[in-house]
């Protein structure tokens, strides 16, 4: 499953877009450097009944914002990605 399509998936479970659970997480201070991807994932699990590889690409985009590692971009394999920069405002406003 690509990147894009982990977070394609949390929006149709959860009806919220990631740039939605990126303002709810500054809200909590999960924002900042220091706070441990367990602490989002623990919160993403219990709110929002999100599995954990869920979580972790939600983890990225609220840590590293929409950028991710180009080497599965244009490759054929099963994490690959058209971009590498996610779109975080929702599958339906996707150019």
């Amino acid at each position: 499953m690509s990147f894009q399509a982990y977070l394609d998936n949390i929006e149709e479970k959860t009806g919220l877009t990631p740039r939605q659970f990126i303002a709810l997480a500054k809200e909590r201070g999960y924002d900042d450097p220091g706070t441990k991807a367990g602490v989002i994932v623990e919160w993403l699990k219990q709110d929002y009944d999100l599995g954990r590889g869920h979580a972790m690409a939600l983890v990225h985009v609220i840590k590293k914002g929409p950028k991710i590692d180009a080497k599965h971009v244009g490759t054929t394999g099963s994490h690959r990605d058209e971009s590498d920069t996610l779109w975080l405002d929702g599958k339906a406003t996707r150019p």
